[in-house]
């Protein structure tokens, strides 16, 4: 967190929260949802500005109950995610790399969900990946060993008794299936949170 932000909140602790007024996207883009945007449930504009941008990136974080929030100065403004908490994209040098710009390692869990969404999971990292990567991912998993195919890998979607695996690097992480309801109460996450 900056030390801008922390002074802040020391010199001003009692300042109200907010809520509904910035967002995380599918792919990853903070939008800011004015009262229009609100009102007609509509994803808000997307923010452009890379000063923002990092500065968000830098003091988002979690509370105990699982609302994700961007510290604001002694302000939390609560975020309202499309999907997970953070979202990954693929990076030839890095592999996974976060919505913030930090590298996602050590990958220990991959899902797939009943929507053909894929999740990741680094420890308390939870991240649904870009879909404009999805099919660049789907090409790195193996079924019972040997390369599946984008029919087989959703045969599997259907009956999961085979096991699907997504090779990165030198290892082979297991895919679990998970119904995309399942997704916030299996990680403890508030996907809109509320007053």
């Amino acid at each position: 967190m900056d030390d801008i932000v922390k002074q802040a909140m020391a010199k001003w602790p009692n300042v109200p929260h907010c809520y509904g007024w910035l967002a995380l996207d599918a792919r990853g883009n903070w939008r800011m949802r004015d009262e229009a945007a609100q009102r007609a449930n509509a994803p808000g504009d997307k923010l452009a500005n890379a000063a923002l941008v990092g500065f968000i990136n830098r003091n988002y974080a979690q509370d105990d109950k699982g609302r994700w929030f961007f510290q604001n100065g002694p302000q939390r403004v609560y975020v309202n995610l499309e999907a997970t908490p953070y979202i990954a994209r693929t990076d030839p040098a890095q592999g996974f790399v976060l919505q913030t710009g930090q590298a996602l390692d050590q990958v220990e869990g991959v899902f797939m969900t009943d929507a053909g969404a894929l999740i990741l999971q680094a420890g308390d990292i939870v991240a649904q990946l870009d879909d404009r990567d999805v099919a660049q991912v789907l090409a790195r998993m193996e079924l019972e060993g040997r390369p599946a195919s984008v029919e087989a890998i959703m045969a599997w979607l259907e009956d999961d008794t085979e096991e699907l695996a997504l090779v990165i690097g030198e290892r082979r992480v297991n895919v679990e299936r998970l119904s995309a309801e399942a997704l916030t109460r299996r990680f403890g996450y508030v996907q809109t949170p509320g007053t």
